[in-house]
């Protein structure tokens, strides 16, 4: 058989092959598209398996030594499936896997470069349309703003959460347990068998982390912009409804690409106004605020700290999951109606009318949305909370904005003015935060420096500062806690975050002292430090920046580029308008 010329797949025309933009790789005339047939014969293809027909590209984050994403391996399979399927050739794409929990010193120094990875994928090989594969924190947000940046049809697979711990008679939390378990031991009330016996009930399957922490708020917000098929952020790892919805999502990639539905369809400011809302109602993750500025400004969408904090005063917390919520988790939402149930319930917050990848409108998707327990999605009438559950704070420690998560805090210290203990790094904290001279009662305000966006680097989740251990042994389980670090999202206490600017570029947490006071004000979202101006300009005057961290290679590339908290840490260089055309294939 020749291969000349445009050909149609099974149930394509000519024209609508010709429409596809593996058209100019794979059907023209010349010597380049014969050799781009001749190279796929020489991987095993027939000519009708592929020729004229919509090429998906699978962008999998799987990884031996990624536990969130160990299953995706076979989840390719059935998304392959799916697209075989609907009439569409599946490609599958190998890209950086982004591990919570092995990756140092954090997967945020990588974010932009799985970003740029799959941006340039996209855009270089002859692709009409893309299924992203990821759920471990940082892989959400970092799919989504490449493909965004490359504007193809595009649908997002979840990795889903893991199945619950369990320990003796304990349902158990990843993260939020382990926090609580590990402070259980440093106060003498558990000991080595237990925690052994910890380590193997704590994490039972693949899957990302089963609380409300950053990969379920973020696989919640990617439903919530309708970039995955409804339903599909909270169904487990292991069950075999994330298997069939791998493989719906093929089938309804195909569809996208026939229609010409792209993210710029679906990426809208209603859309991300809506994931905001959907993140502060499920009482998500701090992490969010960061990436869905990032992932909007991508999409063209200015989204800003006070967007979060206007919206936060108009939307209560119905999901009670931990750590926001105190009782559940993610698999106790799937079933009790999952995204869609909770939705349902806040249907009067939304923007309705706007596309999602299965349906012309949302109000389409949620239109037969149930919840069938209303002690995990809670009614209006009896929220978890009043109130989002992040809010902004603004003040002379934190000028460009801060954000605490402050129904996961004790409530006496959401108001609270006390003296600060300073420390510079996050090892000088680790090794002297049970010096007994430094004088740490549960009044102090722990501060820790120097572990921002470049300061960390890469915005390392040290924001939940330890309590001392003689506290702990007292009883203490939360203090005010500041930095310009991150929280991982399975945290929880009074932990002032994202400070910005940071420290290690000069901004105010830089010129804290100890003993200086400090006064936390939640309500009226306000972090000031009690120092008069003049003083702070002496101080100012006397700072000194630290060296740079990296002298070359990617770490210099990210310093160089890097932006703050508050604009979502992007590369300036990716943040920025512009066009970046195709690329010539003749």
């Amino acid at each position: 058989m020749t291969d000349t010329g445009p050909q149609a797949g099974a149930g394509e025309t000519a024209d609508a092959a010709r429409k596809l933009r593996s058209h100019q790789w794979y059907g023209t005339e010349g010597l380049r598209s014969f050799s781009h047939r001749a190279r796929t014969r020489q991987l095993g293809y027939l000519p009708e398996e592929h020729l004229g027909k919509p090429v998906i590209a699978i962008l999998n984050t799987w990884s031996d030594i990624n536990p969130c994403h160990v299953h995706l391996r076979d989840r390719a399979q059935a998304v392959k499936r799916g697209v075989w399927q609907a009439g569409g050739f599946p490609l599958e794409f190998p890209v950086s896997t982004l591990s919570e929990t092995f990756q140092k010193p954090t997967p945020m120094l990588y974010r932009n470069m799985l970003a740029m990875e799959t941006e340039e994928l996209l855009r270089s090989y002859p692709v009409d349309g893309a299924v992203l594969m990821g759920g471990c924190d940082k892989s959400t947000p970092a799919l989504l703003m490449g493909a965004a940046s490359v504007d193809l049809p595009a649908v997002f697979v979840p990795a889903g959460p893991m199945l619950p711990g369990h320990w003796r008679n304990e349902v158990l939390g990843s993260g939020t347990d382990m926090w609580k378990y590990w402070d259980d031991k440093r106060a003498g009330l558990i000991g080595d068998c237990e925690m052994t016996e910890l380590e193997s009930g704590l994490a039972r399957s693949p899957g990302h982390c089963m609380t409300m922490g950053t990969a379920s708020t973020l696989t919640a917000a990617a439903e919530a912009l309708g970039v995955t098929v409804p339903g599909a952020s909270s169904i487990p790892a292991v069950d075999s409804g994330h298997d069939r919805m791998a493989a719906a999502s093929g089938l309804r990639i195909v569809e996208l690409v026939r229609r010409d539905r792209k993210l710029s369809d679906l990426l809208t400011q209603e859309a991300f106004d809506d994931a905001v809302t959907t993140v502060l109602g499920l009482g998500g993750s701090t992490n969010a605020v960061i990436h869905l500025i990032a992932m909007a400004g991508r999409a063209g969408v200015r989204l800003t700290l006070d967007d979060f904090d206007r919206i936060a005063r108009t939307v209560p917390v119905l999901a009670n999951v931990r750590p926001g919520g105190r009782t559940y988790l993610m698999e106790d939402f799937h079933f009790a109606g999952g995204l869609p149930g909770f939705l349902s319930r806040i249907t009067d917050l939304l923007h309705l009318d706007r596309p999602t990848v299965s349906h012309d409108s949302m109000r389409e998707q949620l239109a037969s949305a149930q919840v069938h327990n209303d002690d995990v999605i809670r009614p209006r009438h009896n929220p978890v909370a009043d109130e989002g559950g992040v809010a902004v704070l603004r003040g002379n420690l934190c000028p460009d904005g801060a954000v605490i998560k402050h129904i996961a805090a004790e409530p006496h210290l959401l108001k609270h003015t006390g003296p600060a203990v300073v420390f510079d790094d996050y090892k000088t904290m680790q090794r002297t935060i049970n010096d007994p001279e430094l004088g740490i009662t549960a009044d102090s305000v722990l501060v820790l420096r120097n572990s921002g966006p470049k300061g960390g680097p890469g915005m390392p989740e040290y924001g939940m500062l330890p309590i001392p251990d003689h506290l702990l042994k007292q009883g203490v389980r939360d203090m005010v806690r500041i930095s310009d670090a991150r929280m991982s999202g399975t945290s929880y206490g009074a932990c002032v975050l994202h400070v910005a600017p940071e420290s290690y570029i000069g901004g105010p947490l830089a010129l804290v002292r100890t003993g200086d006071t400090v006064t936390l004000d939640v309500e009226a979202r306000t972090l000031q430090l009690n120092v008069i101006d003049d003083e702070l300009e002496q101080r100012r005057a006397a700072w000194t920046p630290p060296p740079e961290r990296y002298e070359r290679g990617y770490g210099a590339l990210y310093n160089e580029q890097i932006t703050q908290a508050d604009t979502g840490c992007d590369f300036a260089f990716l943040a920025k308008p512009g066009k970046v055309p195709d690329p010539y294939a003749g």
